[in-house]
């Protein structure tokens, strides 16, 4: 079974990617490889970052590897917060602070078009491939739902009713801007399997 390290200890990142490639390949966190401290992202684009941290594990563990960055891109803010998105509010925020900073900075605008994206790097036998996946929609002007995690109680995407906090996980990995970047990167690798 071919092996790929996975730059992330996020359990629920790790969970949706092994979902996808259905047992056919091996995942391996970074945690299980004895990798306990945090890798630098300098980048100021989304593909410069996951770039970063797939080259950090490749060069260090010789190991097909991949890593991914996500951001959430706002038109009124010129694309911010972009890579900055999981600290907008500062080093050691929480979900809520970042949140909270969006919605003052966007104030009662009623331009609130958005997008996530997520980029993975993968790099196999020392090939790099890259893999994007997007989710265009609105921001609100307060939080629904409780599920979720980081923007979901204020991203409405589109041709939906529901926040991405107010939906199930299937149902939101199923068009979210993840979902669609793992099951580029999942059909490259089972290709080979």
């Amino acid at each position: 079974m071919k092996e790929y390290v996975i730059a992330t200890n996020n359990a629920h990142k790790v969970a949706e990617i092994e979902k996808e490639l259905a047992g056919k390949v091996k995942l391996v966190t970074l945690k299980e490889l004895g990798f306990r401290g945090d890798i630098a992202e300098t980048s100021q684009t989304l593909q410069g970052n996951a770039e970063q941290k797939a080259d950090f594990v490749y060069e260090k563990y010789h190991k097909n590897c991949f890593a991914d960055d996500t951001g959430l891109e706002v038109e009124a803010l010129g694309g911010r917060p972009g890579v900055y998105s999981a600290r907008y509010a500062g080093e050691h925020c929480s979900f809520d602070d970042n949140i909270d900073k969006l919605l003052e900075e966007l104030g009662s605008t009623t331009h609130r078009r958005a997008k996530f994206r997520t980029v993975i790097c993968l790099i196999e036998e020392g090939k790099k491939y890259f893999f994007e996946g997007e989710c265009k929609g609105t921001i609100a002007l307060e939080r629904y739902g409780n599920g979720g995690f980081g923007y979901d109680p204020v991203f409405f995407p589109d041709r939906s009713g529901e926040s991405f906090a107010e939906m199930s996980m299937e149902a939101k990995n199923s068009i979210s801007h993840r979902g669609k970047a793992i099951a580029k990167l999942a059909t490259h690798i089972l290709k080979g399997c």
